[in-house]
């Protein structure tokens, strides 16, 4: 195994984002910050993969200035390597904008035999970064693994989390996964890999060193843009039922026929 790459995203630590009302885009500056929680379990099958094939463990993620934290936090867990994507260029990426330019750095690290992702992040929970990251890459593309059985002869066996069951594939590496919880409960770092992170390298790389295409960048990159963000209206109004149990039910019955919901 040459190199294990996972991508890794800081979210807001809160519910009470702001929004550029011009822009329509979060306002990231001042808010506070954590590691999305789905990507402790990519970063934890990438720990893994590595302690048991070998090669160089590297963590990435794209975002402003801010985003360093996340990555010396994945760097406590054990990780070799942090890229940083930062680029005033890279403002208004849409899911597609911000596959392809983690394409460029996987290009620019290869030979790369696999890219992690977790399943979705908290902010956007669309699940479109792995996908359009391996259409990217050309490479295949393995969806809800559950458990990464084995990589023999450069082929990979994986278990997948379907809704009412699982299935077992198999392909060809170099490939993408997205990966479920299921994949292996993360560790938390030690203190040595806490102080060692506090002094590793984060190398951050801006579009220029990329060296991608100048129009697939930021939001001239983006197909997909906000037209409109608002708080959706939370109705409280219950209805409380009274009487026998046979009669309870024959009014909740009537009630959600009325409401169509029958």
């Amino acid at each position: 195994m040459e190199k294990i790459l996972v991508c890794i995203k800081q979210v807001p630590d809160t519910m009470e984002v702001r929004i550029d009302p011009e822009t329509n885009r979060i306002i990231r500056e001042g808010v506070p910050s954590i590691v999305n929680p789905y990507d402790f379990y990519a970063m934890e099958a990438g720990l893994r993969l590595k302690e048991k094939y070998g090669g160089t463990a590297i963590v990435c993620t794209m975002g402003p200035p801010q985003a360093e934290s996340a990555l010396r936090e994945a760097l406590s867990l054990g990780f070799d390597q942090a890229f940083l994507l930062s680029d005033r260029g890279f403002a208004g990426s849409d899911t597609l904008a911000t596959s392809y330019t983690l394409s460029c750095l996987v290009r620019k690290l290869m030979p790369v035999d696999i890219v992690i992702c977790g399943r979705e992040a908290m902010d956007g929970s669309t699940g479109q970064v792995g996908p359009e990251l391996s259409e990217s890459l050309g490479w295949p593309f393995f969806s809800c693994v559950s458990e990464i059985k084995e990589i023999v002869n450069s082929r990979l066996k994986a278990r997948r989390m379907m809704e009412d069951h699982y299935e077992e594939i198999e392909g060809p590496i170099p490939a993408v996964l997205n990966v479920v919880k299921e994949i292996a409960e993360p560790r938390l770092p030690s203190l040595k890999g806490i102080l060692k992170a506090k002094k590793a390298e984060i190398i951050v790389l801006n579009k220029g060193e990329l060296e991608g295409e100048e129009l697939r960048f930021g939001s001239s990159g983006s197909p997909t843009w906000v037209v409109k963000v608002w708080t959706p209206e939370v109705h409280k109004k219950g209805m409380v039922l009274e009487g026998e149990p046979v009669e309870i039910a024959q009014k909740l019955y009537q009630e959600l026929k009325k409401q169509n919901v029958l």
